[in-house]
């Protein structure tokens, strides 16, 4: 679950983060007030979406009076802003941040994120700031600096210390980016993030650090725990698809495709969506309906599916093991019904009563076309698509 970069300020505000002044605006007038009550000769306006590259996009408008404040308030929002994150759709801008500018020395990045090779947080850093880090990866990898965290000790401050000098921050400033850091760490592990990113972190001309951004995503399997989390949830920034999915408990992201495709795991789903890639075809979508599907979950996934209209065709993928083919088909077949599908339909099974629930699906009243193997099945669902 991803947050504002408005609200991922709060949150480090109030564990002791230092970020700069500022406040939310829905309205011009609203920008006008929040710049009113800030202490500061230069006024920085942001659009808030959730997409990384708006400074890019024209979303990051630097003023210098009240009225410049108004105008830069009255020209983003409603704009709809388009940056490498968001696609050719853009998002529109429904608020903005309105906070005080800072007198920059250096730019930094800082980030806490999760390394699933090692089961460990790790904290990384780079004296390359404001630059993409996939860029910096790129070009300059020997510019990033990790720190590993022992999930018992926590991140230490000596940790802290040495990237704050690996990344050269002054000298004068280091107990202030230490202390910064953990303060990171501690809302990294109370608040159960997968990710939080500072790009940039800068150093002030007053020897302070600051976090010039935030953004911070949430791991989805503890929002149970993080009601106040919960509450920060924009649904106007997401896809209405992925909303209603995440009623059903199905896990589904819209692609650009025009194949639809319906698996049970992660893993297997990822290997549909390169499988239709290799022979020649477009995914619409990433569907996990996970190992307990119920006919109300197929049919609902279908909707789902079909909710897109550059859908031409579907391929459900399922290897039985938890759920049992014959549930998985029974499911499919009572969907179909519900939904009146008029585009062609692959399905592969495999598994737990796999011969049970290739029965059914030959039995049926509709025209299901079978596949035995994941690229027999791809090729199938891509002919068919292209023959209509």
């Amino acid at each position: 679950m991803n947050i504002h970069e408005y609200q991922g300020k709060e949150i480090f505000r109030s564990m002791g983060v230092a970020v700069p002044n500022g406040g939310v605006a829905r309205t011009p007038e609203e920008a006008v007030e929040v710049a009113k009550g800030l202490d500061t000769d230069v006024y920085v306006v942001k659009a808030q979406i959730h997409a990384g590259g708006r400074g890019k996009a024209g979303g990051v408008k630097i003023v210098k009076t009240i009225d410049e404040v108004r105008e830069a308030a009255k020209e983003l929002l409603g704009k709809v802003l388009v940056t490498h994150q968001t696609g050719p759709e853009g998002k529109e801008v429904q608020r903005l941040l309105v906070e005080e500018g800072s007198d920059i020395q250096s730019e930094y990045y800082l980030g806490f994120v999760i390394d699933r090779a090692t089961d460990k947080v790790v904290l990384m850093g780079s004296e390359e700031g404001g630059t993409e880090i996939e860029e910096v990866a790129a070009s300059n990898p020997e510019k990033i600096f990790r720190e590993t965290v022992d999930p018992v000790l926590g991140l230490m401050p000596y940790q802290a210390r040495r990237l704050a000098f690996n990344i050269n921050i002054p000298k004068e400033s280091v107990g202030k980016a230490v202390k910064l850091m953990l303060g990171l760490y501690n809302v990294f592990i109370e608040k159960d993030c997968s990710t939080i990113e500072i790009n940039p972190l800068v150093s002030t001309g007053d020897g302070g650090i600051m976090a010039l951004d935030a953004k911070i995503n949430f791991d989805s399997n503890s929002l149970f725990r993080q009601k106040e989390v919960v509450e920060l949830r924009d649904l106007s920034e997401e896809d209405p698809k992925e909303i209603e999915a995440s009623k059903y408990d199905l896990a589904y992201v819209a692609l650009e495709g025009n194949i639809g495709c319906m698996v049970n795991g992660a893993g297997l789903a990822m290997a549909t969506m390169d499988t239709i890639n290799h022979f020649g075809g477009k995914p619409a979508n990433f569907l996990d309906v996970g190992g307990g599907a119920t006919a109300e979950k197929v049919t609902e996934a279908f909707k789902i599916i079909l909710g897109d209209e550059g859908v031409e065709g579907i391929f459900v993928n399922i290897f039985g093991g938890i759920m049992k083919c014959d549930v998985i088909a029974e499911g499919v077949v009572e969907a179909v019904k519900n939904v009146g599908l008029r585009i062609p339909l692959v399905v592969r099974l495999e598994g737990t009563n796999v011969d049970k629930g290739k029965e059914i699906l030959n039995n049926s009243e509709f025209d299901i076309i079978p596949a035995t193997t994941m690229a027999e099945g791809a090729q199938k669902i891509i002919d068919a698509v292209n023959q209509k």
